[in-house]
């Protein structure tokens, strides 16, 4: 309970009212309205295996901006995520699955592939740099979100949470002016 307090309180004063909050990651061990502390109806959740982005989510994520006035959105990756491990595996042996979940690992392989690139072959790292990657990605592909980011309307932060201690870290942040506090 004290890291969920830590965690609400550190983003409070960024987005006070509703927070937009895109948890792409489907696994279900951690919930946006426990890690942050906050009641139904307090946050605008989307989410989606591997924090991987479609025309869906992005559209869903730009209602919450645009319609919603929301003036953050949090890319939350974890530990133990299981598109990430595919992703790492498929690098490895070569193997992909079958089905729709190809596309999900294959969404997912190019962070392996530059961390690894940059040296960085750690679980921990190739998650960082795919939570970065998602951030990037989503102002890339939305004009919506990189219009207020640019006119200072909407911060876009990615973290890297562990589902063992409830710890989050910060890897990414794009267009805020506050210093973020990371609780750790």
């Amino acid at each position: 309970m004290r890291r969920r307090t830590e965690l609400h309180d550190a983003f409070v004063s960024l987005a006070c009212g509703l927070i937009g909050w895109r948890r792409l990651c489907s696994d279900s061990r951690l919930a946006a309205e426990i890690v942050f502390d906050r009641g139904r109806r307090d946050l605008f959740v989307v989410r989606t295996a591997g924090l991987v982005a479609g025309a869906e989510v992005l559209g869903s994520i730009e209602f919450g901006v645009s319609v919603l006035d929301a003036p953050l959105v949090v890319v939350l990756g974890h530990d133990s995520c299981g598109a990430v491990a595919a992703a790492c595996s498929a690098l490895e042996d070569g193997q992909k699955p079958g089905g729709f979940v190809r596309d999900v690992v294959e969404r997912v392989i190019p962070s392996g592939l530059a961390a690894c690139a940059a040296g960085r072959e750690t679980a921990e790292d190739i998650l960082a740099e795919h939570i970065e990657h998602a951030v990037d990605l989503l102002l890339e592909r939305s004009r919506v979100l990189a219009e207020r980011v640019a006119v200072g309307r909407l911060g876009v932060v990615g973290l890297s949470y562990r589902l063992a201690d409830g710890s989050a870290r910060l890897v990414a942040s794009r267009g805020l002016d506050a210093a973020i506090p990371t609780a750790s």
